[in-house]
């Protein structure tokens, strides 16, 4: 029995595949976004498509493996971070979410969300909204997958986000919602997905508690990981696995790769300036798309090994480091290869806190060069260019001697200082200020929560729920093609 989809309605799901049917869809299985082995006339057919492109083809390229030389797919798109340039002698590799429609990975998460509630009949898109609550990517995804499957998308973000992910869901014809304050403010996006959902025609896809986000992440991103490991050295020793926490969707990557590589860390980053895990802390900070001041639903604590408090003003100065001429310059006259510094700006905000954890893990558990630190570069610095532009006004014109003095403190002088490694109580402690948002809050009973210690609640999930929807999703074709 599934405990996401809890009832099947044929009647709408035979209306909404007849729908699709007009509108040219068919849906991916997630076994098809891990390994897009399709046929060569369906190929022929996407190759003209832009990535970007409003057109149910592009459901496909939900993937870490988007060839965009070709329009077609090929190896996992990811980029290694030297140690030249990390100053540590364990390799760092991240997944490069750029290469995502709409550049970055979120879209594979609400993806997870949206598709078993339409081929269960759970969403009827000539009926119901679909809501994202984001602070920043989740949203622009959601809203992305709602314009190639014909359903209307709400997009909720904290005002204060980039003007750039504005902008383009506007553009995309989503309604935006902008609540008070940054990254930091996630209750008053979720006051206003309480006053959305009196309305039943609102159908709230809340990252934080829908398991479709984590379930992708298993699913698709964890074994593209493998794949990876398996074109570099066979021995090299997977060591850690970093992700910032935000909605604990990409955190689940680690519970796949733990499974294949028992001696795997899994390391949670956040604001220093909002340490709500290291310390049970709160606060504003700049990395945008993390989220903070609660603990996810979806997160599996018990399998977090330790938290990596990362200082915001290290991410906006490394941001200008790797985007600025002045800055790419100077680590050219580093002897930093010049395909790597082009290819920097594949980090955005976010992605470069990830590139801080995994420097201050392999720093503290003295990894070596035979060992590998596996992350995510969500998305890239295209995301940010307001916030470079506002940096120089704020800051002045980025010169050499800054590039120095960033490249010295935040990236070669990264320390340990802030990264706690969790005892089996700290991780108990944590799972357990899931309460307080979860349960007082927003209506989920203490009986799940503690079940929710109990890996065998998460194995659930995470394996038998996938192939359950990947069979839905095959019937809902069959009902598309005999409509």
């Amino acid at each position: 029995m599934s405990q996401i989809i809890k009832e099947l309605h044929p009647e709408i799901i035979r209306k909404t595949a007849a729908r699709c049917k007009r509108l040219g869809i068919t849906i991916p299985t997630f076994r098809q976004l891990r390994q897009p082995e399709l046929p060569a006339s369906f190929m022929e057919r996407l190759q003209p498509v832009g990535l970007w492109d409003i057109n149910p083809l592009n459901l496909y390229r939900i993937s870490w493996k988007n060839d965009i030389r070709t329009g077609l797919f090929g190896g996992v798109n990811y980029l290694e971070i030297p140690p030249a340039l990390s100053g540590v002698k364990a390799r760092i590799i991240g997944l490069v979410g750029q290469y995502f429609p709409t550049g970055a990975h979120k879209v594979g998460a609400a993806f997870g969300c949206l598709v078993p509630r339409l081929v269960s009949g759970e969403f009827d898109p000539e009926v119901h909204k679909a809501v994202w609550p984001s602070t920043g990517n989740y949203c622009r995804g959601g809203a992305f997958d709602c314009a190639l499957l014909g359903c209307t998308a709400v997009a909720i973000l904290p005002e204060e986000m980039s003007r750039e992910r504005f902008d383009w869901l506007r553009e995309i014809g989503a309604e935006v919602i902008a609540t008070p304050g940054c990254e930091s403010n996630v209750k008053e996006i979720y006051d206003k997905c309480h006053e959305l959902r009196r309305d039943p025609l609102n159908v709230i896809l809340n990252q934080f508690d829908e398991f479709g986000n984590p379930i992708f992440h298993y699913a698709v991103t964890g074994p593209a990981f493998d794949e990876v490991l398996a074109d570099l050295n066979g021995a090299l020793r997977p060591a850690a696995f970093i992700s910032a926490t935000g909605s604990a969707g990409t955190i689940a990557t680690g519970d796949y790769l733990k499974k294949q590589h028992p001696g795997l860390k899994v390391v949670a980053s956040e604001a220093l300036q909002c340490p709500t895990l290291l310390v049970n802390g709160f606060g504003g900070h700049r990395i945008e798309g993390i989220g903070d001041k609660h603990v996810p639903w979806v997160h599996n604590v018990r399998n977090t090994d330790a938290v990596a408090a990362i200082d915001d003003e290290d991410c906006m100065r490394l941001l200008r480091l790797f985007n600025e001429p002045a800055g790419q310059e100077y680590l050219a006259e580093t002897g930093l290869d010049p395909n790597l510094i082009q290819s920097l700006p594949l980090l955005g905000i976010s992605s470069i806190a990830n590139l801080l954890a995994a420097i201050k893990s392999a720093k503290y558990w003295e990894l070596g060069g035979d060992e590998v630190i596996l992350t995510i570069f969500t998305d890239s610095a295209e995301m940010y260019r307001s916030r470079l532009t506002e940096l120089a006004a704020a800051c002045g014109a980025y010169r050499r001697d800054d590039a120095l003095r960033d490249h010295a403190g935040p990236l070669a002088h990264q320390s340990v200082d802030y990264f706690r490694e969790l005892t089996y109580t700290d991780r108990k402690a944590i799972h357990n200020l899931k309460y307080y948002t979860w349960v007082e809050q927003q209506g989920k009973s203490s009986e799940e929560l503690n079940a929710q210690w109990d890996p065998e609640y998460w194995r659930a999930l995470f394996e038998d729920e996938v192939d359950y929807f990947d069979e839905l999703i095959v019937e809902f074709n069959g009902e598309i093609a005999n409509s």
